[in-house]
């Protein structure tokens, strides 16, 4: 039965589908059944992974709105084992029409349900905000995975996200946790980016992993070319510390299920 992260910050920029991307590759090559579920209507983790989101029939709107199934809505990626619930601009007024809808926060969580047996991981791309489509994929996950970028203002809105998965908690999914903070857009030369880690850390303690992305280039061509760092450069800096976090995550989901 699959284990579910939904990889939440409700900041914009910080890395949030670039993570979802290649932890989900990383994890399939690994061997384990994957489905990266995007959950954001920029559909940025559909182009990253090469699908056209001008061909797609089915999407995470008809699995929400419609009431569509996780089987019949994904398709398949460039990545043995990986599979996508791709998202298109449907997904925007989403928000809107699940405000009049019963059950609304509990949505995904029946969707996934559904679909658990099928895979050994499912990742949820949440989009950069706190609202229903966010709060749907906090009751559907398991564990939260936390992008930060090493920058000024890393844990602006951070303890409003917390309050979030509290009130989450204490509400709707009693069993929700953070797996992991994960630093990314490091740069190691700067004094501040170093400033921020340790504040990080000193924050979330054990939580945080010990694996750092750092500023990469590469990174940031490899969506541009509908491919994860896994297949467009997997020797970068970038590839490499994707590829130990994966491992990390699989070994933390192992934990999880026992």
């Amino acid at each position: 039965m699959a284990t579910v992260f939904a990889i939440v910050n409700q900041k914009g920029g910080v890395g949030k589908t670039t993570t979802a991307i290649n932890l989900a590759a990383y994890m399939a090559l690994e061997g384990v059944r994957v489905l990266l579920f995007d959950l954001d209507p920029q559909g940025n983790a559909t182009s990253g992974l090469g699908v056209d989101r001008g061909q797609v029939t089915l999407s995470t709107y008809d699995v929400l709105i419609e009431g569509k199934s996780i089987a019949e809505s994904m398709v398949a990626s460039q990545i043995p084992n990986l599979s996508l619930v791709p998202a298109t601009i449907d997904l925007a007024g989403a928000e809107l029409q699940l405000m009049s809808m019963l059950s609304r926060e509990t949505l995904l969580k029946q969707a996934i349900t559904l679909a658990r047996e099928s895979f050994d991981y499912i990742l949820i791309d949440a989009p950069p905000s706190l609202g229903l489509l966010t709060l749907n994929a906090l009751v559907a996950a398991d564990s939260l995975l936390i992008p930060m970028q090493t920058e000024y203002y890393a844990l602006e809105g951070v303890t409003q996200l917390l309050k979030t998965v509290e009130l989450v908690k204490r509400q709707l999914n009693p069993t929700l946790e953070i797996a992991r903070v994960l630093l990314t857009m490091h740069d190691e030369r700067t004094r501040i980016a170093r400033q921020v880690v340790e504040e990080v850390r000193n924050y979330f303690g054990e939580a945080v992993s010990p694996n750092i992305v750092p500023r990469n280039v590469r990174l940031t061509e490899a969506p541009s070319h509908g491919l994860p760092i896994a297949l467009y450069d997997p020797k970068s800096r970038g590839a490499l510390a994707y590829q130990s976090i994966a491992k990390e995550i699989l070994e933390y989901g192992k934990t999880r299920t026992r």
